[in-house]
Protein backbone atom coordinates (compact mmCIF):
# COMPACT_ATOMS: atom_id res chain seq x y z
CA UNK A 1 0.00 0.00 0.00
CA UNK A 2 1.24 3.33 -0.83
CA UNK A 3 1.13 5.94 1.61
CA UNK A 4 0.88 9.56 0.11
CA UNK A 5 1.84 12.65 2.73
CA UNK A 6 0.14 15.70 2.64
CA UNK A 7 2.27 19.20 2.77
CA UNK A 8 2.19 19.53 6.45
CA UNK A 9 4.00 16.26 6.69
CA UNK A 10 6.25 16.72 3.63
CA UNK A 11 7.38 20.05 5.80
CA UNK A 12 8.28 17.68 8.97
CA UNK A 13 10.35 15.52 6.64
CA UNK A 14 12.07 18.15 5.22
CA UNK A 15 12.95 19.46 8.51
CA UNK A 16 14.45 15.68 9.74
CA UNK A 17 16.26 16.02 6.67
CA UNK A 18 17.83 19.19 7.70
CA UNK A 19 18.90 18.12 10.38
CA UNK A 20 20.26 14.85 8.72
CA UNK A 21 22.29 17.17 6.09
CA UNK A 22 23.80 18.75 8.56
CA UNK A 23 24.83 15.56 10.59
CA UNK A 24 26.57 13.97 7.16
CA UNK A 25 28.41 17.66 6.95
CA UNK A 26 29.74 16.71 10.47
CA UNK A 27 31.22 13.53 9.05
CA UNK A 28 32.57 14.54 5.83
CA UNK A 29 34.51 17.52 7.86
CA UNK A 30 36.31 13.88 8.98
CA UNK A 31 37.15 12.36 5.96
CA UNK A 32 40.78 11.70 5.57
CA UNK A 33 42.90 8.59 5.91
CA UNK A 34 43.39 7.02 9.37
CA UNK A 35 39.99 7.79 10.53
CA UNK A 36 38.06 4.80 11.43
CA UNK A 37 34.71 3.88 10.35
CA UNK A 38 33.69 3.54 14.03
CA UNK A 39 34.75 7.53 14.70
CA UNK A 40 32.33 8.60 11.98
CA UNK A 41 28.97 6.89 13.22
CA UNK A 42 29.53 7.76 16.52
CA UNK A 43 29.83 11.78 15.71
CA UNK A 44 26.62 11.54 13.17
CA UNK A 45 24.72 9.81 16.11
CA UNK A 46 25.85 12.30 18.31
CA UNK A 47 24.13 15.28 16.11
CA UNK A 48 21.43 13.12 15.00
CA UNK A 49 20.26 13.34 18.99
CA UNK A 50 21.64 16.38 19.88
CA UNK A 51 19.36 18.04 17.68
CA UNK A 52 15.87 16.20 18.72
CA UNK A 53 16.24 13.66 16.00
CA UNK A 54 16.77 9.59 16.40
CA UNK A 55 18.89 7.66 13.82
CA UNK A 56 16.92 5.76 11.47
CA UNK A 57 18.97 2.79 10.65
CA UNK A 58 20.51 1.99 14.36
CA UNK A 59 18.31 -1.11 15.69
CA UNK A 60 16.98 -1.45 11.87
CA UNK A 61 16.20 -5.52 11.88
CA UNK A 62 19.42 -5.35 14.07
CA UNK A 63 21.45 -3.28 12.23
CA UNK A 64 24.36 -2.04 14.60
CA UNK A 65 24.79 1.01 13.79
CA UNK A 66 23.54 4.81 12.76
CA UNK A 67 25.20 5.18 9.54
CA UNK A 68 26.03 2.21 6.71
CA UNK A 69 29.64 2.67 5.95
CA UNK A 70 30.54 1.16 3.00
CA UNK A 71 33.74 1.28 1.57
CA UNK A 72 35.76 0.66 -1.82
CA UNK A 73 34.08 -2.85 -3.40
CA UNK A 74 31.21 -2.37 -0.78
CA UNK A 75 27.80 -1.05 -1.76
CA UNK A 76 25.85 -0.74 0.81
CA UNK A 77 25.31 -1.52 4.28
CA UNK A 78 28.66 -1.95 5.62
CA UNK A 79 28.73 -2.03 9.55
CA UNK A 80 30.70 0.53 10.83
CA UNK A 81 33.77 -0.51 13.06
CA UNK A 82 37.78 -0.54 13.14
CA UNK A 83 38.26 -0.35 9.54
CA UNK A 84 40.26 2.13 8.89
CA UNK A 85 40.14 4.88 5.52
CA UNK A 86 43.17 4.62 3.49
CA UNK A 87 44.55 7.88 0.63
CA UNK A 88 42.58 6.43 -2.31
CA UNK A 89 39.64 4.95 -1.09
CA UNK A 90 36.13 5.83 -1.79
CA UNK A 91 33.76 5.32 1.27
CA UNK A 92 29.53 6.10 1.13
CA UNK A 93 27.88 6.94 4.17
CA UNK A 94 24.05 6.61 3.78
CA UNK A 95 22.22 8.08 6.80
CA UNK A 96 18.63 8.08 7.82
CA UNK A 97 16.22 10.18 10.50
CA UNK A 98 13.69 9.48 12.19
CA UNK A 99 11.92 12.98 13.25
CA UNK A 100 8.58 13.61 14.51
CA UNK A 101 7.23 10.09 13.47
CA UNK A 102 8.73 10.64 9.60
CA UNK A 103 12.04 8.81 8.15
CA UNK A 104 14.30 10.64 5.71
CA UNK A 105 17.16 8.99 4.15
CA UNK A 106 20.25 10.33 1.95
CA UNK A 107 23.64 8.71 0.75
CA UNK A 108 27.21 10.63 -0.09
CA UNK A 109 30.56 8.70 -1.60
CA UNK A 110 33.72 10.61 -0.53
CA UNK A 111 36.86 10.80 -2.12
CA UNK A 112 39.16 9.67 0.76
CA UNK A 113 42.81 11.84 -0.59
CA UNK A 114 43.35 11.40 -3.65
CA UNK A 115 41.47 8.47 -6.04
CA UNK A 116 42.24 7.38 -9.63
CA UNK A 117 40.71 9.58 -12.46
CA UNK A 118 38.17 6.16 -13.22
CA UNK A 119 37.35 6.12 -9.51
CA UNK A 120 36.45 9.85 -9.93
CA UNK A 121 34.43 9.41 -12.94
CA UNK A 122 32.94 6.55 -11.02
CA UNK A 123 31.65 8.82 -8.51
CA UNK A 124 30.59 12.21 -11.17
CA UNK A 125 28.61 10.31 -13.33
CA UNK A 126 26.48 7.98 -10.21
CA UNK A 127 26.03 11.93 -8.58
CA UNK A 128 24.41 12.79 -11.90
CA UNK A 129 22.31 10.12 -12.46
CA UNK A 130 20.77 10.40 -9.07
CA UNK A 131 19.65 14.04 -10.57
CA UNK A 132 18.50 12.58 -13.56
CA UNK A 133 16.25 9.71 -11.72
CA UNK A 134 15.10 12.96 -9.88
CA UNK A 135 13.95 14.76 -12.50
CA UNK A 136 11.72 12.02 -13.69
CA UNK A 137 10.16 11.80 -10.49
CA UNK A 138 7.00 13.85 -11.45
CA UNK A 139 3.33 13.11 -11.17
CA UNK A 140 2.03 11.47 -14.53
CA UNK A 141 5.31 9.50 -14.91
CA UNK A 142 6.05 6.20 -13.68
CA UNK A 143 8.81 4.79 -10.94
CA UNK A 144 10.20 2.56 -14.77
CA UNK A 145 11.13 6.22 -16.14
CA UNK A 146 13.28 6.87 -12.67
CA UNK A 147 15.06 3.98 -13.54
CA UNK A 148 15.44 4.24 -17.01
CA UNK A 149 17.04 7.70 -16.78
CA UNK A 150 19.40 6.44 -14.34
CA UNK A 151 20.17 3.09 -16.02
CA UNK A 152 20.58 4.87 -19.51
CA UNK A 153 23.30 6.96 -18.24
CA UNK A 154 25.23 4.95 -15.91
CA UNK A 155 25.67 2.35 -19.63
CA UNK A 156 26.79 5.16 -21.43
CA UNK A 157 29.97 4.99 -19.09
CA UNK A 158 30.38 1.34 -19.37
CA UNK A 159 29.46 1.51 -15.41
CA UNK A 160 26.52 -1.14 -13.90
CA UNK A 161 23.40 -0.58 -12.38
CA UNK A 162 22.89 -3.10 -9.28
CA UNK A 163 20.02 -5.00 -9.75
CA UNK A 164 19.21 -6.62 -6.33
CA UNK A 165 18.96 -3.57 -4.32
CA UNK A 166 16.74 -0.89 -4.91
CA UNK A 167 15.56 2.78 -3.81
CA UNK A 168 12.08 2.90 -2.25
CA UNK A 169 9.18 4.82 -0.28
CA UNK A 170 9.32 6.68 2.68
CA UNK A 171 7.79 8.52 5.42
CA UNK A 172 6.74 6.94 8.84
CA UNK A 173 8.48 3.81 8.32
CA UNK A 174 11.87 3.37 7.18
CA UNK A 175 11.32 1.24 3.62
CA UNK A 176 7.61 2.14 1.98
CA UNK A 177 6.26 0.89 -1.00
CA UNK A 178 6.93 1.28 -3.90
CA UNK A 179 10.30 -0.29 -4.46
CA UNK A 180 12.44 2.31 -7.47
CA UNK A 181 14.92 0.69 -8.77
CA UNK A 182 17.45 2.20 -10.71
CA UNK A 183 16.96 0.29 -13.88
CA UNK A 184 13.79 0.25 -16.00
CA UNK A 185 11.66 0.62 -18.57
CA UNK A 186 9.94 4.42 -19.46
CA UNK A 187 6.36 4.11 -19.06
CA UNK A 188 6.37 0.76 -16.77
CA UNK A 189 5.65 0.41 -12.94
CA UNK A 190 3.57 2.56 -10.33
CA UNK A 191 1.89 6.04 -11.64
CA UNK A 192 3.35 8.65 -9.94
CA UNK A 193 0.92 11.11 -8.09
CA UNK A 194 1.98 14.31 -5.78
CA UNK A 195 2.53 13.67 -1.87
CA UNK A 196 4.82 10.15 -2.65
CA UNK A 197 8.05 10.20 -0.99
CA UNK A 198 10.73 8.36 -2.81
CA UNK A 199 14.04 7.59 -1.68
CA UNK A 200 15.92 7.49 -5.18
CA UNK A 201 19.58 6.27 -4.99
CA UNK A 202 21.65 4.33 -7.70
CA UNK A 203 24.07 2.09 -6.79
CA UNK A 204 26.23 2.18 -9.36
CA UNK A 205 29.18 -0.27 -9.97
CA UNK A 206 32.78 0.02 -11.85
CA UNK A 207 33.04 -3.29 -12.92
CA UNK A 208 30.53 -5.80 -13.03
CA UNK A 209 26.64 -5.18 -11.47
CA UNK A 210 26.80 -8.85 -9.47
CA UNK A 211 27.17 -8.48 -5.61
CA UNK A 212 27.23 -10.80 -3.09
CA UNK A 213 26.54 -10.62 0.53
CA UNK A 214 29.05 -10.76 3.20
CA UNK A 215 29.23 -13.22 5.91
CA UNK A 216 28.67 -10.33 8.85
CA UNK A 217 25.10 -10.86 6.77
CA UNK A 218 24.60 -7.09 6.34
CA UNK A 219 27.21 -6.03 4.18
CA UNK A 220 26.92 -6.18 0.60
CA UNK A 221 29.74 -5.77 -1.95
CA UNK A 222 30.42 -6.40 -5.60
CA UNK A 223 31.29 -9.79 -6.70
CA UNK A 224 34.79 -9.06 -8.86
CA UNK A 225 36.04 -6.59 -6.00
CA UNK A 226 35.62 -3.51 -8.21
CA UNK A 227 34.57 -0.11 -6.40
CA UNK A 228 30.88 1.01 -6.69
CA UNK A 229 29.48 4.24 -5.57
CA UNK A 230 25.82 5.30 -3.97
CA UNK A 231 24.51 8.56 -4.03
CA UNK A 232 20.72 9.05 -2.21
CA UNK A 233 18.25 11.99 -1.83
CA UNK A 234 14.44 11.60 -0.56
CA UNK A 235 12.47 13.20 -2.85
CA UNK A 236 8.81 14.43 -2.85
CA UNK A 237 6.61 14.01 -6.12
CA UNK A 238 5.41 17.33 -7.44
CA UNK A 239 2.63 17.95 -10.21
CA UNK A 240 5.56 19.71 -11.82
CA UNK A 241 9.15 19.75 -10.32
CA UNK A 242 10.33 17.46 -7.96
CA UNK A 243 11.07 18.61 -4.78
CA UNK A 244 14.31 17.17 -3.06
CA UNK A 245 14.09 17.51 0.79
CA UNK A 246 17.25 16.20 2.23
CA UNK A 247 20.11 18.34 0.68
CA UNK A 248 23.82 17.75 0.36
CA UNK A 249 24.22 21.66 0.56
CA UNK A 250 26.49 21.23 3.70
CA UNK A 251 28.95 18.33 2.62
CA UNK A 252 29.71 20.20 -0.61
CA UNK A 253 30.47 23.20 1.75
CA UNK A 254 32.89 21.60 3.17
CA UNK A 255 34.79 20.17 0.36
CA UNK A 256 33.89 23.53 -1.57
CA UNK A 257 32.69 21.42 -4.61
Amino acid sequence: MIHYKSNEEIEIIKQGAEILGRAHAEVAKLIKPGITTESLDKVAEDYIMDHQGVPSFKGYNGFPGSLCISVNEQVVHGIPGSTTLQSGDIVSIDCGVFYQGFHSDAAYTYPVGEVSEEVARLLRVTKESLYLGIDNAKSGNRIGDIGFAIQQYVENFGFSVVRELVGHGIGKTLHESPEVPNYGRRGRGTKLKSGLILAIEPMVNMGVRNVIQESDGWTIRTRDHQPSAHFEHTVAVMNGTPEILTTHKYIEEVFKI
